[in-house]
């Protein structure tokens, strides 16, 4: 999920001002950030005719609009499309290609790599395309990047944070890694991970840089791609990696991070250990969440991409866009999917196409309507136990993930017995939550690393904001 909505009443608390993944006021951008980014009123520049001119010249006949009409049409058509083109970034190259077969089996092989230009100081870095496993257990290509620090490198291998980034998109050109620097100043905490002296992976997930479709909000798929990334660090000898981790996410990226603590449980996360699990405005709830976004503009962009992905994705589960989708918005929601949110300029290019959909968007509700509400309930984390102590972070004024949904997630999976620390930021919005608690969750994440004993119990602490929180390329 991300952020930029027009508030609407929370009727589980007050209602907040605005705020998937994952676009930042910052300057920044994620939808994962369309923070307060509502106004609705933005048109794409269309005909018009001056019904007061009458000159009885045939070439200014009102039938036939004047010949400079044209031209001044043709000119803004034209600039709005190399704006599009200059904001949208570039499709994938080559090196997102996978071989075709695969030359590995195993989750998280390396399959290339290529060095990174603008590596934070004192690191070096890659983008990486490693091996996971598709939804239905098939091999697959991932891309994503990898950061190291320069020097020797500790007894036993460094510390791997796994970063899981917010809502960017669902087309494969949204990918974070073809960002400048590969996308590292858009990662919370990066700088001070490698201070402190630990590897710092980052997905792209399925579908994002590799050919798509990218499965959204699709957790399990999601939750490998991070898991596997860890191994992929710790398969380059250059980055010194060990295999013990952490998982931090924001919005899409904290399910994302929480369904990456669900499947180290299981088999599939043999052979590394999981430290702990940080998900900043995480996306549990899936159904509440949709019910309480949809008809804003940020919930309707978030929607569109949902609805659009898995339409292609659980296609072989009959799923259809047209059982959810008006059939006259289908084309807006199609649109929007088709560019990226990363940064607020990109936000503004779905504007129009969003606010068409605050008239006629779902013509059913996908929460209540079959297979749609069973695959909401599949994808909400939960479902089973993380084997490490989790945080979350929530600030107050979310509009996209919020409140009161976080606190009776987190409120049913202790009554489950799960163990959870809360940090609620108060007056924090989506887009910023993950900066903003970067400092207090890389303190958390260094205990974890350093064997300082957990909570044992859940708890909620209201925290202050930094006076002066990082920002996104900083």
């Amino acid at each position: 999920m991300s952020d930029a909505d027009t508030p609407s009443p929370d009727p589980a608390g007050p209602a907040p001002t605005p705020a998937a993944s994952g676009p930042d006021p910052r300057p920044s951008a994620e939808p994962a950030g369309a923070a307060d980014a509502d106004g609705g009123r933005h048109r794409r520049p269309g005909r018009h005719r001056d019904e007061h001119h009458r000159d009885p010249d045939p070439a200014n006949n009102p039938r036939f609009p004047h010949p400079i009409f044209f031209l001044v049409v043709v000119v803004v058509v034209t600039l709005l499309a190399l704006a599009i083109h200059r904001i949208e970034p570039g499709q994938p190259g080559a090196f997102y290609t996978p071989p075709n077969p695969l030359p590995t089996t195993a989750p998280g092989q390396v399959i290339r790599t290529e060095p990174i230009t603008g590596a934070p100081a004192g690191s070096q870095g890659w983008t990486v395309l490693y091996q996971s496993t598709g939804m239905h257990g098939e091999p697959i290509a991932v891309s994503g990047v990898v950061f190291a620090p320069t020097g020797a490198t500790p007894d036993g291998g460094r510390k791997v944070v796994a970063w899981a980034h917010p809502t960017t998109g669902v087309a494969s050109r949204c990918a974070p890694s073809l960002q400048p620097g590969g996308g590292g100043s858009r990662i919370p905490g990066l700088a001070q991970f490698l201070a402190a002296g630990y590897v710092v992976a980052a997905t792209d997930y399925p579908g994002l840089g590799t050919p798509g479709p990218h499965p959204y909000l699709v957790g399990e798929s999601e939750g490998r791609a991070v898991v596997d990334s860890v191994r992929a660090a710790a398969a380059m000898p250059e980055t010194g990696a060990g295999t013990t981790y952490a998982v931090w996410g924001h919005s899409q990226g904290g399910q994302a991070a929480l369904f990456a603590g669900q499947v180290a449980g299981t088999d599939y996360g043999r052979g590394l250990q999981l430290a702990g699990v940080a998900a900043a405005a995480p996306a549990t709830d899936l159904s509440a969440l949709l019910q309480k976004d949809i008809g804003g503009v940020a919930g309707n962009v978030l929607g569109s991409m949902a609805v659009v992905s898995w339409s292609q994705v659980y296609a072989d589960q009959g799923v259809e866009l047209q059982q959810v989708v008006d059939v006259e918005a289908a084309p807006f929601a199609k649109l929007i999917a088709d560019y990226c949110i990363e940064t607020s300029a990109q936000l503004l290019v779905d504007l129009p196409e969003a606010v068409v959909l605050r008239v006629s968007f779902l013509s059913n509700p996908p929460w209540s309507t079959p297979p749609w509400d069973s695959l909401l309930a599949q994808n909400t984390p939960g479902a089973a136990p993380i084997p490490a102590p989790v945080l979350v972070n929530q600030g107050t004024t979310d509009t996209i993930v919020w409140p009161s949904v976080t606190a009776s997630w987190v409120q049913g999976q202790c009554a489950k017995g799960a163990v959870i620390t809360e940090h609620v930021y108060e007056g924090v919005t989506h887009t910023l939550i993950g900066f903003d608690s970067e400092p207090d969750t890389a303190a958390w994440i260094a205990d974890r690393f350093a064997g300082v004993p957990a909570a044992t119990a859940c708890s909620t602490a209201t925290l202050p904001v930094p006076a002066n929180p990082p920002t996104p390329g900083s």
